[in-house]
């Protein structure tokens, strides 16, 4: 086992002139196939290939499609379609809830805003307390209970 006392010099290796070769080589093409690629033509081309296998296989996408369609239908699963259907209707909902929540806001802030005044005893001179039907004088009643929120006390609720 000899070895090199100044370790100055390098092994033969057989291989070194191959991997320099295949080195430019690989520098060379990757040059020329940037600028091959980077044509007008090129792009022109690439995109007729693609549209033509497009075109090619649309029936095949079709009829598998339908197949599949089919195959969820007799498994008893929910297709694709069925999806963005139930996801549509949901947003509906979820707009209708907002719609009535907004509207609910609007409700509270005005009953909060305009507090239902206490009526005074009618006076008998009063032409139009006389006038007036008992069911409108129980209708404003229940109106102006259903405007104040609700508070149970602990005798209330043993009823």
């Amino acid at each position: 086992m000899s070895e090199d006392p100044t370790g100055s010099s390098k092994p033969f290796d057989p291989f070194e002139q191959f991997r320099s070769m295949r080195d430019a080589y690989l520098d060379s093409m990757a040059k020329l196939m940037v600028e091959a690629v980077n044509t007008e033509g090129y792009a022109q081309a690439t995109g007729a290939m693609l549209e033509n296998s497009l075109t090619m296989s649309a029936p095949f996408r079709e009829a598998m499609e339908k197949s599949m369609l089919q195959v969820l239908q007799q498994l008893s699963m929910p297709s694709r379609q069925d999806f963005a259907a139930l996801a549509e209707r949901f947003t509906n909902l979820e707009m209708r809830l907002d719609d009535i929540d907004a509207k609910l806001d609007r409700i509270e802030k005005q009953t909060h805003a305009a507090p239902v005044p206490k009526k005074a005893p009618a006076q008998a001179s009063d032409s139009n307390v006389k006038m007036q039907a008992p069911k409108r004088v129980a209708a404003k009643k229940r109106a102006a209970r259903q405007a104040q929120p609700k508070k149970r006390n602990a005798r209330k609720a043993t009823r």
